[in-house]
């Protein structure tokens, strides 16, 4: 069977004497490893203030603690993502208010968004679903008129640009994770980037108890708590032999997502989605809108292929009960959504495989 994700390791001829290294070095916790590893991924993003962390959902919590969002707040989000997401909105005592997505891209619409907004908007929660990009040119006249910062959701979005640029240069906090299955791994992890050097600067406190790594121990001031969300210097090993292959593995998953752009157009019964104006995907998932979805996915696994809808919708969970509104358009959108094979284990032979197959009908 031909899997929707799967995660990419080295071989271990390169990868093992690098973490054998690291292991046996007397410093496996947060370390020079780590800050290597920020230096590498903060030039391939362009963003000199990028913040390792232990997972992308701890990169989330701190943008929103940097953010401001507490208890009695509200955050504009979406229902199509990890719940991740929405769950650590929870955590910090704010209410997740659902916007509707547009009908053609599954993102969030920018027009829900603003009639959304009150004054206990205190932030804007985008997902870069499946690597699409927002709709970056209205949400930021949004955050601008309104001012309200936007948290950007780009655990799906490595690799995706906006005005040319990576995604992670463009909104005050940007999250990226480096969980198993991404187009990155290292086993778990995740990055804020930042664009100012103070949040930087206090981002660096709360994922270490407070405590300034750039000061004796003995002589630190914890001025306000934080948490134990460092990264260590093992995963950053995994990560930083990871980057030798990053533009070649994202590569891939942009190539198998525009052969499928080029070659599933027209096809009776099967929607492709629209990339929003100054946006480039990256692919980490083929998202498309397909009539008997059910029928699909049977066609599908018959020919050893993999399709699924992959995410719940968050707002089947009770967690989210007060959150409960109308969303006509993502109702009818999720009902076709689903999503084939597309990443870096594809090749050119399973998707010719995957493209007639569907061409079949089903």
């Amino acid at each position: 069977m031909i899997p929707i994700v799967k995660p990419f390791i080295p071989e271990p001829e390169e990868l093992m004497p690098a973490l054998q290294e690291t292991l046996y070095s007397g410093y496996i916790a947060e370390g020079e490893k780590v800050y290597e590893f920020e230096k590498e991924f903060s030039d391939y993003i362009g963003n000199p203030h990028a913040l390792s962390l232990n997972s992308g959902t701890a990169a989330l919590h701190i943008a929103l603690m940097l953010a401001g969002v507490g208890k009695g707040d509200e955050v504009i989000s979406t229902v199509l993502t990890a719940e991740p997401t929405n769950t650590t909105i929870k955590l910090m005592g704010a209410k997740v208010v659902w916007a509707d997505v547009q009908p053609d891209t599954g993102l969030l619409d920018p027009r829900s968004v603003r009639e959304k907004i009150t004054d206990k908007t205190k932030a804007i929660m985008l997902v870069h679903y499946a690597g699409m990009v927002c709709d970056m040119d209205e949400f930021n006249k949004i955050s601008e008129e309104f001012n309200i910062p936007i948290i950007e959701d780009a655990a799906h979005a490595l690799g995706s640009k906006y005005a040319g640029k990576m995604i992670g240069n463009n909104s005050p906090y940007t999250i990226f994770s480096l969980q198993a299955i991404k187009h990155m791994t290292t086993v778990d992890g995740g990055f804020l980037m930042l664009r100012s050097r103070e949040n930087f600067d206090k981002g660096r406190l709360l994922r270490w108890f407070g405590l300034d790594k750039k000061v004796a121990r003995l002589e630190n001031d914890i001025k306000f708590p934080g948490y134990k969300y460092h990264m260590n210097n093992v995963n950053a090993t995994v990560g930083l032999v990871q980057m030798k292959h990053l533009e070649k593995i994202v590569g891939k998953y942009i190539s198998n997502g525009k052969f499928y752009d080029e070659s599933l157009k027209n096809i009776s019964g099967l929607e492709l989605l629209r990339y929003n104006d100054n946006t480039e995907p990256s692919y980490w998932l083929y998202t498309m809108k397909v009539d008997r979805r059910g029928d699909f996915i049977k066609k599908m696994a018959e020919n050893g292929i993999s399709a699924s809808e992959l995410h719940l919708r968050n707002d089947r969970h009770s967690v989210f009960a007060e959150s409960k509104t109308y969303l006509p358009v993502f109702d009818e959108f999720y009902k076709k959504m689903v999503h084939i094979p597309c990443g870096w284990w594809v090749t050119e032979e399973d998707r010719e495989k995957i493209v007639s197959t569907i061409k079949e009908g089903w």
